[in-house]
């Protein structure tokens, strides 16, 4: 039987001029409560869409099987 997932999108830290201070302080904390979920972290993004590039917030992607 093929296994199926379900996605989560987090976004973390959004602010004007790049990721605010909070973001980078909460993602390891959302990450455990994810985890204790049973999501399973796979991939952190941080598009550069702010000044000379910088990342404006943080985006976590989780998965976990569908049972």
């Amino acid at each position: 039987m093929r296994q199926k997932y379900e996605y989560k999108f987090v976004r973390l830290g959004e602010g004007w001029w790049g990721v605010k201070k909070s973001g980078s302080q909460e993602y390891q904390k959302a990450v455990e409560d994810h985890a204790r979920q049973g999501w399973r972290l796979v991939q952190v993004f941080a598009p550069g869409i702010g000044p000379y590039g910088a990342a404006q917030f943080y985006e976590l992607i989780f998965e976990r099987e569908i049972q």
